[in-house]
């Protein structure tokens, strides 16, 4: 499965969110570190989900990456977060 799939997969799964955007930015980091050439290096998350609303904004960016996991997460080099309240 494509990275991108897991990521909203697994976001939709813990949040189910009203917004849900997840852009594959790899291709801008062409021949950058972290670029490893798979082209699923980079990734750029927009979410608004009421279970993140009450939380403080690094409480949003541990609750998204502990939704994602320890695994996804390792295995992608850049993960850009928006998360609406």
């Amino acid at each position: 499965m494509p990275v991108v799939d897991e990521i909203r997969a697994r976001l939709e799964a813990a949040f189910t969110p009203e917004r849900l955007e997840v852009v594959n930015e790899s291709h801008r980091h062409r021949g950058h570190a972290g670029d490893d050439g798979s082209g699923e290096s980079h990734f750029h998350v927009t979410i608004r989900a009421a279970a993140l609303q009450p939380m403080s904004r690094l409480e949003r960016h541990r609750a998204v990456h502990a939704a994602l996991g320890r695994e996804l997460v390792g295995r992608i080099h850049a993960l850009g977060l928006t998360v609406e309240a």
